[in-house]
């Protein structure tokens, strides 16, 4: 493990650690008052990695804030954050999620949605909560920059599930890169770094700076994490492996195998694709994976995450100019590093 992943893995148990405790706080209160908080509390407690809370917390460290500026932000991305993952299970027919089956097999679909559901208003309330620290105005533009976060995060999920519904083929990597800005960078990597630098400078910096930086910090990381599906360990990942596969997923490489595949082998995969999750032969499903290594499609994804992870490090000494040097900083800057070697 590398320096910098060291200092990611301290960051990352302590801010976590601050916002999940935070967390807590919220889930207890209300899970005493009804059933439907004691099932979103599942996901909450099953510990993450807290990266957004994380990230959030060292952006408003790193401008300025203290610790207590930046908690009821990092709550409430956490809560949302869950809140994604709940659907998009639903969405996906996962079957696991962080080692531990997903919310809707072990309580049913509508129960599930209504749990989620009841995440997303409960990720409001810290937003609300800000006033006492920041002040109405700053508080306001938090919000302001939540609606863009989810609206950016349902609008890629929209792109995602219709490529699969309609068993799109005809699709590039600017395709895949537009879907992941969306779907991907706005919430993990955009939206917790602008909010965090918002706290820390009182809303006197150009966010805008930081959308470069955000945008391939978050492809290289999706990209990883599509890697990890289907060669990464079962139970340090948390789910079940290959399940991009199931989904007919557009990843990179499977939208790089549509693209450089004979025409038999298209119209091969493609027929996979198309049948649902549960119908796909493991066969079937053993000879895409294999193709997708023979094509060097793995390998192709690979290098491009890379890629971005290297434009991140340009971007970041633009967009953190003027932060403050210290931990914060650079456990923002190793992020590039970590998010490929992470397991």
């Amino acid at each position: 493990m590398s320096p910098s992943s060291d200092l990611v893995r301290s960051v990352l148990d302590e801010y976590g650690s601050l916002a999940r405790g935070a967390l807590s706080s919220y889930l207890e209160h209300e899970s005493r008052r009804s059933e439907v908080y004691r099932i979103a509390a599942d996901y909450p407690l099953r510990k993450g990695r807290s990266l957004r809370a994380s990230l959030c917390i060292a952006a408003a460290r790193a401008f300025g804030a203290s610790l207590e500026d930046s908690v009821y932000s990092a709550v409430s991305l956490e809560l949302m954050h869950n809140a994604f993952l709940v659907h998009d299970d639903i969405e996906d027919e996962s079957d696991e999620r962080r080692g531990g089956p997903a919310l809707h097999r072990l309580h049913g679909v509508p129960a599930a949605l209504n749990a989620g559901d009841a995440l997303v208003v409960l990720g409001l309330r810290p937003l609300l909560e800000n006033r006492s620290l920041l002040g109405t105005r700053v508080s306001f533009r938090i919000l302001e920059e939540a609606e863009r976060m989810v609206r950016e995060s349902v609008e890629g999920q929209a792109l995602e599930l219709r490529w699969r519904r309609e068993n799109t083929a005809a699709l590039g990597e600017s395709d895949y890169m537009l879907m992941t800005l969306k779907k991907t960078c706005w919430y993990t990597a955009i939206y917790p770094i602008r909010v965090g630098a918002l706290i820390g400078t009182r809303d006197g910096v150009d966010l805008d700076a930081f959308v470069r930086f955000g945008f391939f910090l978050g492809t290289a990381f999706q990209i990883q994490d599509d890697l990890l599906n289907l060669e990464g360990d079962h139970a340090q990942y948390g789910k079940e492996l290959e399940g991009d596969l199931r989904e007919g997923k557009r990843t990179l490489m499977l939208i790089r195998l549509l693209e450089v595949a004979t025409e038999d082998e298209r119209a091969r995969a493609l027929r996979l694709l198309a049948l649902p999750r549960s119908d796909k032969p493991a066969a079937e499903l053993a000879w895409l994976r294999d193709t997708l290594l023979r094509l060097d499609c793995i390998d192709y994804a690979r290098a491009v995450a890379h890629a971005m992870a290297g434009a991140a490090l340009g971007e970041f000494r633009r967009a953190f100019e003027g932060a403050r040097d210290g931990r914060d900083k650079r456990f923002i800057e190793s992020l590039p590093y970590w998010v490929l070697e992470r397991s």
